[in-house]
């Protein structure tokens, strides 16, 4: 027997769907669609094909969505297009490829066998899909697929519901699309749980004829008393679908007698105003229960969700739920921009702020059909994740920060597990220590039977690791060690930075005067904890080097000129060359005492003094090359205000630990401004300090970077 040809997909879809393909593309796709049957065979049955880009009508897809169901249903579509008809669909190839992305989480769940890890495969899929209509496409997909699962053997048709229940039925409640939520959720609960499904469905036969006569003698008895006021309202009795009313009794240990709001109805106005007007006259019609009402129009959810919420004891003494909104309202909850998943998805893990954003633009990017071009071309600008979802070898999700290592992973997994960690593969493939993760990536880590972590980890510079959380365990273990063991690492850090720089034992008394420690064995306890780099005491040395070296000796001046003024004036700077000149910090780049700086003279203001890399200077001095001097530092100096600014995860004494920390290094802070982001959970901090010199300033900065809940520390 045959099998019946594949549909045209282009003839199932409705009104807006289709218009927005234009007739040229039209043309294309049919003459493709009616070619061989390999190209016009379709991965699904033809309902199941029909049932989809119906459903995608249905939400309104555009013409880049369309086209890319079709190129995912139809895989050879592809070739027989060819490049010309994909250069002029870049959108529709880039939704393609976000589908093929989304597929692993398929194969993912399929490994799972508890529920604990659905919460990571759901943002692990919104991770990687960059193009947030994909999930549309998804969902009308598992729809139709779930309507017609019946046909499916026993094995294969659960694990299609588990993937339902587990993923696409919880997305869609997120999105608040409510024409395809509250099916996939039943049809999933038919699939997994068939008695329990039947035995509620029975009951809710028994109850329909006298649960609907009830309801239309309530709709017309409102639609009397709203026309009585002058009220224009659209009634309609609201539906309760069977899974939502199985997770009521279970939650409230009742049977469905019990359930009130199995007979409720829905009442839409034109504009606030009539909302209230009609819910004097519900409570002027039936006595209110006052417990149970709520109005989320003068107090929206923290979603936006807004509406009248009331119960009343209705006719014959029975409990009635009546809900009342503008049209305008009822539109945006059910397609998606009040999605209330918070209040119905009990038992999931709450969502941090980036990840409510990125729901809240799935939601606006699926209702402003008008503007979706530009909406589409804010999602790199407005939501970049701050997270990274990754993968153990079991296929279990795990999320860290943007630009986290293995190293981080491994600490995430165990402390142990990290402090023995020795190497590790992404994917199969080994890759350093300070590899920067991306979201699905599958990590092993290999690790030793026994084993410490190392020190150089610590360092910042060195990207080992991304998470404050995981410096703090390393951290911590080498605090455990004894002062002698810790002397003698920090030692040999620091032996192998000065040999580098030919200094291998030099006197370390001006390091030590710049960091404010009276012995040679605290700087090695402070290098061997991380509190110090021996790179920042290198270069204190260096600086004490170069300041002891004999001035070079004096050009011989042409006997007219008066000689110059001596060296030792009191003057910050020398400008080589040039005396009795005035001199001033560029306000720009902020160069402190110890930097490399370099002048440029100005016009009326003398030279400013700018860092190398400054951004301001390498303009300047490429418009005018001949003003760029040669500067030093003076001998004499005073202190320097420089802007800072730190990034932090808000918690509760942060400002304080911060003040304490920058007084006890005796550095000044002359003003200080927090501004919150926009995930809540962070805080940006910005401090001008007033340091003698560019040690200090890598001190404190070192130091604020070690707080717990830093993220980083670092200049302005």
């Amino acid at each position: 027997m045959t099998s019946p040809p594949a549909p045209d997909p282009i003839t199932l879809l409705d009104e807006p769907a289709a218009a927005a393909i234009a007739e040229a593309d039209r043309a294309i796709l049919r003459q493709v669609l009616s070619g061989p049957a390999s190209v016009a065979g379709a991965r699904d049955p033809v309902p199941v094909v029909a049932d989809m880009f119906g459903s995608l009508a249905r939400l309104g897809a555009d013409g880049d969505t369309v086209m890319a169901a079709l190129l995912r249903q139809y895989p050879a579509l592809r070739e027989h297009l060819g490049k010309d008809f994909e250069q002029a669909h870049p959108a529709a190839f880039g939704l393609l490829e976000g589908q093929q992305a989304a597929a692993q989480v398929r194969l993912l769940h399929a490994e799972q066998t508890t529920r604990s890890g659905s919460e990571g495969l759901r943002r692990l899929l919104l991770a990687i899909v960059r193009d947030l209509r994909v999930v549309s496409i998804l969902l009308a997909r598992q729809l139709a697929r779930m309507r017609h699962a019946v046909s499916l053997d026993e094995a294969e048709r659960r694990q299609l519901a588990r993937l339902t229940r587990d993923i696409h039925a919880p997305l869609a409640n997120r999105l608040g699309i409510w024409q395809l939520k509250w099916e996939l959720e039943d049809l999933a609960f038919r699939y997994l749980e068939p008695d329990t499904y039947k035995r509620i469905a029975c009951l809710l036969d028994e109850k329909r004829g006298d649960r609907e006569r009830y309801i239309e003698a309530v709709k017309r008895t409102l639609r009397e008393a709203m026309a009585a006021q002058g009220i224009r309202a659209e009634i309609a009795g609201r539906p309760k679908h069977i899974y939502s009313i199985w997770k009521k009794m279970q939650r409230k240990d009742v049977p469905i007698g019990e359930l009130y709001d199995l007979r409720a109805v829905r009442v839409m106005v034109d504009d606030v105003a009539a909302c209230y007007a009609a819910l004097g006259i519900v409570h002027a019609q039936w006595a209110p229960i006052p417990s149970e009402f709520d109005d989320y129009i003068a107090r929206p959810k923290r979603n936006d969700y807004r509406s009248l919420h009331t119960a009343v004891i209705g006719p014959e003494g029975k409990t009635l739920e009546v809900q009342i909104r503008t049209d305008e309202m009822h539109r945006q909850a059910e397609l998606g921009v009040a999605a209330h998943w918070k209040y119905k998805e009990s038992g999931s893990q709450a969502a941090d702020a980036a990840f409510d954003r990125k729901i809240a633009w799935m939601r606006q990017l699926l209702e402003n059909r008008e503007d979706e071009a530009q909406l589409a071309g804010d999602l790199d600008t407005e939501l970049v994740e701050d997270r990274v979802y990754v993968l153990t070898p079991k296929g279990e999700v795990i999320d860290l920060p943007a630009g986290a290592t293995p190293l981080d992973f491994a600490y995430h997994v165990h402390t142990e597990v990290g402090h023995r960690c020795r190497g590790a593969k992404v994917d199969g493939r080994i890759v350093p220590l300070n590899h920067k993760l991306h979201s699905g990536d599958r990590i092993e880590i290999m690790t030793a039977k026994t084993g410490e972590p190392r020190r150089d980890w610590l360092l910042e510079a060195n990207g080992f690791l991304a998470s404050s959380r995981s410096r703090q365990k390393v951290r911590t273990w080498f605090h455990k060690l004894d002062r002698v063991r810790n002397e003698a690492a920090g030692k040999e850090m620091l032996d192998r930075e000065l040999r580098k720089l030919g200094l291998l034992g030099a006197d370390l008394t001006p390091a030590r005067e710049r960091f404010s420690v009276a012995h040679d064995s605290d700087l090695h306890i402070l290098v061997a904890l991380g509190d110090l780099g021996p790179h920042q005491i290198g270069r204190v040395l260096l600086e004490h080097e170069r300041a002891g070296e004999p001035a070079p000796p004096a050009v011989p001046s042409v006997p007219e000129q008066a000689p110059k003024r001596p060296r030792e004036r009191t003057s910050e700077f020398t400008v080589e060359g040039v005396g009795n000149v005035l001199t001033q910090l560029a306000r720009c780049c902020q160069p402190l005492p110890g930097e490399p700086i370099v002048g440029y003279l100005t016009k009326g203001r003398g030279v400013s003094v700018h860092r190398p890399d400054c951004a301001t200077f390498a303009r300047l001095s490429a418009q005018h090359p001949q003003r760029v001097l040669p500067v030093e530092w003076g001998r004499a100096g005073s202190s320097h205000e420089v802007d800072t600014e730190l990034r932090a995860i808000d918690r509760k004494w942060l400002l304080k630990d911060i003040t304490n920390l920058v007084a006890q290094d005796n550095v000044h802070v002359t003003s200080m401004r927090t501004d919150f982001e926009r995930d809540g959970a962070h805080v940006r901090v910005r401090l001008r300090l007033r340091v003698a010199d560019f040690g200090r300033l890598s001190t404190v900065l070192g130091k604020l970077a070690a707080l717990p809940g830093v993220e980083y520390a670092r200049r302005a």
